[in-house]
């Protein structure tokens, strides 16, 4: 099944060091290249001359690259957008795209609160600091430092502490996307590799905000979160787009089949709902198709159902911070797709936790 075959990512992030400016000599474009490890284009629709000059940078055979099934498990953070439509990969590379101002340190904050709970031990990579920052990133990172079980300023921290908790725990680092340009992720990789210590998963953050100009801002990731300008000013929190976020575990070989299922729903219903949305805007609901309209007020049910309050936040909002299993989440967007909140408004479906109780 072409649903069960998956790129050997690690493999080509450990071979090939910069993969995207490798991929365009080589006459692959570097956005398919990145398509493919993220999971947004399967592998079985690739082009077989892709992956063999894929498989030549890394020095290997086609069946070294491609994997039946997936070693990649989901990391469920109990965050409903990223579970259900973005799930973070252990031990994998996330790469948060943002614009000022629309959350990307606040969700890091929040990951290294909820992974945590998990038995995750967190690392700040603290980011250098321009001495005429505009955007005051130093200030920003004052959320994620309490978050932090260790902060370092180097690779050599870095890797000595890592190595330090080697075996008794899983770790997630922090990171500005500096590491990944400078070649440190890499050379933390490398080190690590023969360590013997438990999977790291990397969250980098782009604290120039530069990412959302460049066709490929991180290279080859995992996970991609991108944020939307869109949601942040309407106050939809987080601000994660549901449909330019993806994970190489929606390739569905780790997915149970529910999930994939209502997954896949949920992003054509999401889909359909942003174009009414625009008509809606632009001319009002009546001037939409009859048989187009509940599915405009379910997707406005579901884009409201994605928001959700976070603890590192509740000094702020004063609403306490939800943490929804997986499970309450596919049954609760299952439930609003289907129609059985029909009778709610979208506002009594913000920053709410399950509607199992509705």
């Amino acid at each position: 099944m072409n649903d069960e075959l998956h790129l050997n990512v690690s493999l080509l992030r450990r071979r090939v060091p910069n993969l995207t400016t490798a991929a365009r000599a080589a006459g692959l474009r570097p956005a398919t290249v990145s398509n493919l490890c993220t999971g947004k284009i399967p592998v079985g629709r690739a082009e077989v001359r892709t992956l063999a000059i894929l498989a030549s940078l890394a020095n290997c055979s086609i069946d070294e690259l491609i994997i039946r099934g997936s070693g990649a498990s989901m990391i469920e953070t109990g965050i409903k957008v990223l579970d259900l439509l973005a799930p973070v990969v252990r031990g994998g590379t996330v790469g948060l795209v943002a614009r000022h101002g629309v959350g990307q340190l606040v969700m890091l904050a929040e990951l290294f609160h909820r992974v945590k709970q998990r038995g995750y031990k967190t690392i700040l990579w603290e980011p250098q600091y321009d001495a005429g920052d505009k955007y005051n990133i130093k200030k920003g990172m004052e959320d994620v430092l309490p978050q932090a079980d260790f902060i370092c300023k180097s690779l050599d921290e870095v890797s000595e502490q890592i190595s330090l908790l080697g075996t008794e725990c899983d770790v997630i680092l922090g990171a500005d996307r500096e590491i990944v340009i400078s070649g440190e992720l890499l050379a933390l990789r490398e080190r690590l590799q023969e360590a013997g210590v438990r999977p790291l998963t990397v969250a980098l953050v782009d604290t120039r905000f530069n990412a959302p100009d460049e066709e490929v801002p991180y290279g080859p990731l995992d996970t991609l979160l991108r944020f939307d300008v869109d949601l942040a000013s309407r106050k939809f929190f987080p601000a994660v787009d549901p449909l330019a976020s993806t994970s190489t575990v929606l390739e569905g070989a780790q997915l149970e089949a529910t999930h994939l299922m209502i997954q896949q729903r949920a992003k054509k219903l999401l889909r359909r709902y942003r174009e009414l949305r625009f008509l809606v805007d632009k001319q009002g609901v009546e001037k939409i198709p009859e048989t187009d309209v509940q599915t405009y007020y379910r997707g406005e049910r579901l884009e409201a159902f994605l928001t959700q309050p976070f603890y590192t936040a509740e000094p702020y909002t004063k609403k306490p911070g939800e943490w929804l299993t997986l499970q309450g989440t596919l049954d609760s967007v299952r439930r609003i797709m289907d129609g059985a909140v029909d009778d709610l408004e979208p506002d009594q479906l913000m920053y709410v936790g399950s509607l199992m109780k509705n």
